[in-house]
This record gives structure tokens, sequence and C-alpha cells, in this order.
């Protein structure tokens, strides 16, 4: 045991000696040292167990800085959930084995305020509030466009459509839309008298011919875009930025910091496609 210990024999014995001192009880019996008092039986136990929980949390310690192990909670605008999140989860799905990624989808307003509150580790959206203590690195550009039905005229064209070719009364206004700082794009929304919110709804009407909507091209992708057509506007200022976004004064764990950086390989594969395929 000294051996193992790396310590002398009489070294050993002496702490030993100190522990029964501190206790007020024998650990062995007196004629045979290599049999254990119950109160020696007793501290024996309870060592083991000591350190078997010190090599758990050691374990636990190396697992969690090497990114093996993480909690890691994500708020993301739906057309990000609906397109980089498959793929980011499929790419990496050994890595991601002991990682418990929870992700929720919702509104801009709502990651970053999800964001502010420390209910969420990262949020990927829009956002133009510096005001908000949140660092951001922007991830992409995505452009507006207008959707349309198959057999709506709009589709028919086969360039960019100019505002002018835009009609308030076929227009399904939209959130995302009404964001766009073009002055005609204003005008159209305050003279729209159709509007709504929820993406399944938007392009239900759209496909019932009701209407045209304008969207970023990547927020239609996982609605069945074969069934729409989508036209990019013919305007290059026309387009939202996303961004992932982390609260600036927390410390990131190695798996929030793991799973930042593959999200935004991710998305950077996903834009080299889109844009080989267009």
């Amino acid at each position: 045991g000294a051996e193992f210990l790396s310590k002398t024999p009489s070294a050993l014995s002496m702490t030993l000696k100190q522990l029964e001192d501190h206790l007020g009880q024998n650990l062995f019996e007196k004629d045979r040292k290599n049999k254990l008092t119950p109160v020696g039986a007793f501290v024996l136990e309870q060592a083991e167990r000591e350190l078997q929980h010190f090599d758990m949390t050691v374990r636990a310690i190396h697992d969690y800085a090497y990114a093996r192990k993480g909690h890691v909670r994500l708020a993301v605008v739906p057309s990000v959930a609906g397109t980089v999140m498959p793929r980011y989860y499929a790419e990496n799905r050994d890595a991601l084995a002991s990682i418990h990624l929870e992700v929720r989808d919702m509104d801009s307003a709502s990651v970053l305020q999800e964001l502010y509150w420390g209910r969420v580790d990262i949020g990927i959206a829009t956002f133009r509030d510096s005001s908000m203590g949140l660092s951001s690195t922007l991830l992409m550009s995505d452009r507006f466009g207008v959707v349309a039905a198959p057999d709506h005229p709009i589709a028919a064209q086969t360039g960019p459509v100019d505002w002018s070719d835009l009609r308030p009364d076929q227009l399904i206004a939209n959130s995302l839309s009404a964001n766009i700082a073009n002055p005609q794009c204003r005008d159209l929304h305050a003279k729209a008298n159709l509007s709504a919110h929820n993406m399944t709804s938007i392009l239900a009407m759209v496909r019932a011919n009701i209407g045209v909507t304008i969207l970023p091209e990547m927020a239609v992708w996982p609605f069945q875009p074969d069934t729409l057509v989508f036209r990019h506007l013919n305007d290059p200022t026309a387009k939202r930025q996303i961004h992932l976004l982390r609260k600036s004064e927390t410390a990131q764990s190695p798996a929030e910091e793991m799973v930042a950086n593959w999200i935004a390989a991710t998305v950077r594969s996903i834009s080299f496609d889109q844009g080989r395929s267009n």
C-alpha cells in the first residue's frame, strides 16, 4: 500500500495513526493489522465511495471541456429550423451523440427575448438592436422575392420582379416583408387589405392563388417549394441578414462553441449548394 501511494511504510503508519487519533477510534484490530474494526470498515467504505465520485467528477469535467457532453439550447427562426438544423444534425450525428440539443423555432423578436432572459444559449435570427447585450456573427444574407402560384401571371415572368409589377390588392402582407425599407414596398404594405403571420397560412393562400407574397428565399424552402414559384425582386437591397447570437457577458461552454461553429459550417455548405443551383 505504501508503494502504491509513493509513501514509506512509516509515513503511511503515521497518517493512519493521526486519523485514529482524530476519530478517537482504532481502524484495525489490535492483534491483527490486516483486519478492520467496524469503524475502519465504515471509513474504507466511505473513502471508496468518495474516490469513485472524484473519478466520475474528473471524467465529467474532461468530457465537458472537450465538448463530449453538454446541454445546448437553441432558438432559431423557422426558415433555419426547417433547412439548416436538419442538415446540421444529420452531418454531425455521431459527434452530437452525447450532447442534448434542444431546438425551438420562433420569430426573431422572440429569439432575442429568449436570449436576453437567458432561456436559450444560442439564437439564430435577424438582428438590429446592438443595445441588448448580445454578440452577433453574420451567418447569411437571404434575398427577398415574390412567391406566387404556378398559374399566377408573375410566375410566367422569367426575370426579377419590379416593385411596379405588384399590386396592393394582390399582396398578402407578412411581418417579414413589412420590414423591407424600400418606400415602394412600404406603400404596397400600407395599401394591402390582407395580411397573415403564420407561414403555413401565408403559403396556403398563395397556393390557392388568392394573391402573392414577399418572402426571403430560404423561408420558402421547407414548405414544398415545388408547388410554388419564387421570383427574385429587382432590388438587391431587399434582403434580410441572419445572425448567430449569444449573450455577450455569458461564458460559452465548449459544447456551445462546437455547436455554433458547426452550424456556421453547415450554413456555408448550404449557401454554396444554393449558389451552384441558381
